[in-house]
């Protein structure tokens, strides 16, 4: 005898495909880069050869890709900011109650690109910052939009430029990205960094990453590099 669904039952699977669809859809829009000026408040010109920033954006994977394919940058390296050494693993962060967000160090060249270029790229190509605790699939306050500033410079930059494109509306929500203060950095494991270049034949990686990469090259072709700068070297 066959089996009939009940019509309350199929319209709730009806309406979870519906659900599923769109959220897919808003997904894939959202790959697509948001052009936005860069920030009218710079940091100081500098005379140093190597400076670093810390970025979170939701996986590792992907923002440290995209810093890989900048110029300017001679290292990017994917870990964990935010909480403490003795929970910076990637077994307790992944849990979501390490106070950890999975971050990028960058370490750049700020005579070929500055600090405000590199947050134009995060704001514009690395993620979503509307996103409260979340990117894409991914959800829990470890894939938080936050900024780790080394120096006060650059927690002024930062905070300047959230401040100008909030009140340019720039995006269709407000920017929820937080700016944490004197928090560490400690490094992912092994297994982990270079992880896009590594399996760029993964589900998750085509779909949430590449995109990414791509919107840099289409976006800032001025910064755009396609051999990145790999923590493993080549």
């Amino acid at each position: 005898m066959a089996y009939r669904v009940s019509p309350v039952i199929a319209t709730a699977i009806v309406l979870a495909l519906i659900a599923i669809a769109a959220g897919t859809a808003r997904f894939r829009a959202q790959e697509k880069a948001v052009v936005i000026p860069p920030p009218s408040i710079e940091a100081p010109a500098s005379q140093a050869n190597s400076e670093v920033a810390v970025f979170a954006g939701g996986c590792f994977w992907g923002v440290q890709g995209v810093y890989q394919h900048l110029k300017g940058v001679t290292s990017a390296v994917s870990g964990y900011a935010g909480g403490d050494k003795n929970t910076a693993t990637y077994e307790l962060v992944s849990g979501g109650g390490s106070a950890h967000a999975e971050a990028v160090r960058v370490t750049y060249d700020p005579r070929q690109v500055s600090y405000g270029r590199l947050l134009q790229v995060f704001f514009s190509v690395v993620h979503d910052p509307t996103q409260l605790n979340r990117q894409g699939p991914d959800i829990g306050t470890q894939y938080r939009s936050a900024i780790f500033p080394a120096t006060a410079e650059q927690a002024q930059v930062a905070k300047a430029y959230v401040a100008q494109l909030n009140q340019a509306r720039v995006f269709r929500a407000a920017i929820v990205t937080k700016i944490e203060i004197d928090r560490p950095f400690f490094d992912a494991e092994a297994y982990h960094q270079d992880y896009m270049t590594k399996h760029p034949n993964e589900p998750y990686i085509i779909y949430n990453d590449l995109p990414k990469v791509a919107e840099l090259k289409r976006v800032f072709p001025e910064l755009f590099r396609p051999i990145p700068v790999l923590v493993g070297g080549r």
